[in-house]
């Protein structure tokens, strides 16, 4: 975002240090400065044709948004960002080069200036150290001026206010940038600040815009305001502009910075007026139904909608395409109703395609565990089926024939198995037994 809020209003080449003096951005403003209405050139590193002569006319920047065109008849190497002495009248001021070359044709047809109209008037050199230095003496000036100014307004009773002083480069008048909403009759402040200053006074009456454009600010959008970057042609703009667009008629939300309707209004006006022109007029305008009167709530312009509301139940929004909306006024001038608002149709059954196709089963996420279950299965059951196929395996074929041969060494086995007598029964002990006498 660039600098509007600079404590001279000039740009960044203002200051004694060449960086701005108020934002503390040394310089490195988004939007290519601290300047108000910058032009991007983009024609400087274009070469002109054959036996075409360069334009020998600049656009110089002053403080704030004044701009003017000034011819260089003295052939001399300008370029952009050069501070020069032009003429005044009475006099000379001092600006800085904002564009130079072929762009400065493309601006002067923007605002309809010819080349040889009386407006363009000379530069007289590059300026000076001395120059400069007395136009920054000037520039300190300024606010003073300012602050005393509205104080002797305030004395006189003039129901106006001095937004804005420039003073000349060469320090010999004054200009007063002022607001009022009636005629001001300044004759008498004209002698006062005249003996307070000691310079030539002109007092320039601007709108409300034009002084937001001037001094800058930040919008409610959080952006900087674009009478003061871009917008240079202030349209009117109306409430109807903000009804077209479907937004709420609250004053606070629609006025910008300078009190009046933003202009920000008209910027999409177009696109709603051409959307809007296949709409129906429902203005006092209420549909029947069999089931009562229903009127307009509101319009969902882009969406081609329309929301309704039964007068019995005025909370229940009711959403209507624009050609059913038709279609049921239409049947109302012929004095006829429809059953209900919107038409009842048959649920349609809905099936759920896959999201993608799984040709070879490669997408299974399981694939590689189904071969092993069946595997297990077929050991548990002693081969499965493949024992009687011709084709299954050998190994599993001899097995089962080893099976079904007697086996001579069975018997001998089923001997080992017969039940051995327990030798683990308890033995009568000798010693409790009472002694025989011998014979």
């Amino acid at each position: 975002m660039g600098c509007s809020g600079c404590s001279t209003g000039r740009g960044c080449s203002t200051a004694s240090n060449g960086l701005p003096g108020g934002c503390k951005n040394n310089g490195s403003c988004g939007a290519g400065g601290c300047n108000k209405l910058n032009v991007f050139d983009w024609l400087a590193n274009m070469e002109l044709p054959s036996g075409q002569a360069a334009c020998d006319i600049v656009e110089i920047r002053f403080k704030n948004s004044r701009k003017g065109f000034y011819k260089n008849v003295n052939n001399l190497q300008l370029n952009v960002g050069d501070v020069v002495a032009v003429e005044a009248t009475g006099g000379h001021d001092i600006g800085v080069i904002s564009i130079s070359g072929e762009l400065v044709r493309l601006q002067m047809k923007k605002r309809n200036v010819k080349s040889d109209s009386e407006e363009i008037k000379k530069v007289y050199r590059k300026a000076k150290q001395a120059d400069i230095e007395k136009w920054q003496e000037a520039q300190g000036l300024e606010q003073a001026t300012m602050y005393r100014a509205r104080t002797c307004a305030v004395k006189l009773n003039l129901q106006m206010k001095i937004s804005d002083v420039e003073y000349q480069g060469d320090r010999t008048k004054a200009i007063f940038y002022y607001t009022a909403e009636d005629r001001v009759d300044f004759r008498e402040l004209i002698k006062v600040l005249a003996d307070e200053f000691k310079v030539r006074i002109e007092m320039r009456q601007i709108g409300a815009r034009q002084e937001a454009g001037r001094l800058g600010a930040i919008g409610s959008c959080g952006r900087e305001l674009c009478c003061s970057t871009w917008l240079t042609d202030f349209r009117s703009v109306s409430t109807s502009a903000a009804r077209y667009q479907q937004l709420s008629l609250n004053p606070l939300k629609l006025a910008g910075q300078c009190g009046k309707l933003k202009c920000c209004l008209n910027y999409e006006l177009d696109s709603y007026m051409d959307a809007l022109q296949d709409f129906p007029e429902v203005n006092n305008v209420k549909l029947e139904t069999e089931l009562g009167r229903a009127f307009h709530q509101k319009t969902d312009i882009f969406r081609r909608t329309m929301f309704f509301s039964y007068t019995h139940e005025p909370d229940n929004f009711i959403a209507l395409p624009v050609d059913r909306v038709k279609e049921i006024m239409e049947m109302n001038k012929n004095s006829l109703k429809p059953a209900d608002l919107l038409i009842k149709m048959a649920p349609k059954i809905i099936e759920k395609k896959p999201d993608y196709e799984n040709v070879v089963g490669q997408d299974s996420l399981t694939r590689f565990d189904k071969s092993k279950k069946s595997k297990n299965k077929n050991k548990r059951k002693g081969g499965g089926n493949n024992q009687n196929k011709p084709g299954g395996n050998p190994n599993q074929n001899k097995q089962a024939q080893n099976q079904n041969k007697p086996n001579p060494n069975q018997n001998k086995n089923n001997n080992n198995n017969r039940p051995r007598p327990n030798n683990n029964r308890p033995r009568p002990n000798n010693n409790n037994k009472p002694p025989q006498n011998p014979a």
